[in-house]
């Protein structure tokens, strides 16, 4: 009898690696998403979608669930600022409610994806007990949100609660994005030869593959309750805490191309380097992906057409689209009917 598992945000750019994963570990995985950069995850008997916005998740939809992995959110610093209150609802408020409504359900796991972006701006290595500063909508959610969890256990849940700080992410999935670092690095270099760098490339960022962080949600899944319950991971590897512009000549020597770039952009005031030993010690986590590796398969991917850049693949973009359709239906359309 496989488990069932919950994601939230499924169909998204981890979830839909996330998903096909859980399934070959031998979960039964149920994925509630709203769908609305598309649904890239293929049919199988061992995967069910309930389209629906994760403010809307209803009790009847938790009910005999092994573990929930929530991972629904306006998913980055500027995508979070479009809308700081819609952000603040989704990112926060739906999160608390799915977390309650899991405890009501007696899931029997809880997993959290937040962002190291709560660290901000700080000198020195940052590890699970350093000081957060956030400098965005976003990063405040995700704060608030791992907050909200916390204090379930203060409140006695029985519910084994465990939070992820994942690393930038990086890597191809069917559901692409081309609006994070190392991935745009790859596309601007595979379209133009030259790497688009977001000023002043000194800035630290730590990285992590999305079949990597993926694998330390699998992992929280099946580890003994005591070894995490409660406990904050930041999901990466020491070894990939990159400033922006190595991380560049990264993705140059995957796609065997001269060492080229352009600036754009205001200086990013985010910088930050993180301890990623508790994961490590832990969960046993250790990347199986480098920076070079994922952009030479991001670009393979382009070359054979298996992926491809437009508007759906830039987060900011396509929120900043349903936000504008948003508004006019509004206007054209008050009773709730175009025609």
């Amino acid at each position: 009898m496989r488990k069932r598992i919950v994601v939230s945000g499924g169909g998204g750019y981890i979830g839909s690696i996330l998903c096909q994963l859980l399934v070959d570990e031998g979960y039964q995985v149920r994925i509630l998403d709203r769908f609305f950069f598309g649904d890239s995850i293929p049919d199988n008997e061992h995967i069910e979608k309930i389209r629906v916005d994760s403010r809307e998740i209803s009790l009847e939809m938790l009910e005999n669930t092994y573990g929930v992995l929530d991972l629904a959110a306006i998913s980055n610093d500027p995508a979070g600022e479009l809308d700081p209150v819609k952000t603040l609802d989704i990112n926060y408020r739906a999160r608390r409610r799915l977390q309650e409504l899991s405890a009501d359900a007696k899931v029997n796991r809880y997993v959290l994806a937040s962002s190291c972006s709560v660290y901000g701006f700080q000198e020195g290595i940052l590890d699970e007990n350093s000081p957060v500063n956030p400098l965005t909508t976003y990063a405040e959610a995700n704060i608030r949100a791992e907050e909200s969890a916390l204090d379930l256990l203060n409140r006695g849940t029985d519910m084994t609660v465990v939070l992820f700080r994942q690393a930038t992410i990086y890597g191809l999935s069917p559901r692409m994005r081309f609006d994070l670092a190392i991935n745009g690095m790859t596309l601007g270099m595979w379209q133009n030869e030259t790497i688009p760098l977001l000023r002043d490339g000194q800035q630290w960022r730590p990285m992590v593959h999305v079949r990597d962080t993926s694998k330390a949600f699998i992992a929280a899944l099946g580890i003994d309750s005591d070894k995490v319950n409660g406990q904050l991971f930041n999901i990466g590897s020491n070894e990939q805490n990159y400033q922006i512009i190595k991380a560049a000549e990264l993705v140059a020597k995957g796609l065997s191309k001269p060492f080229k770039y352009e600036w754009y952009g205001e200086p990013d005031h985010r910088s930050y380097q993180v301890n990623f030993n508790k994961v490590k010690n832990v969960l046993g986590f250790v990347p199986d992906w480098t920076a070079d590796k994922g952009a030479a398969e991001i670009a393979e991917a382009l070359e054979k057409k298996t992926t491809q850049p437009n508007q759906v693949t830039k987060t900011v973009a396509w929120y900043s689209s349903l936000l504008e359709w948003e508004t006019r239906l509004k206007v054209i359309a008050p009773d709730g009917y175009v025609l």
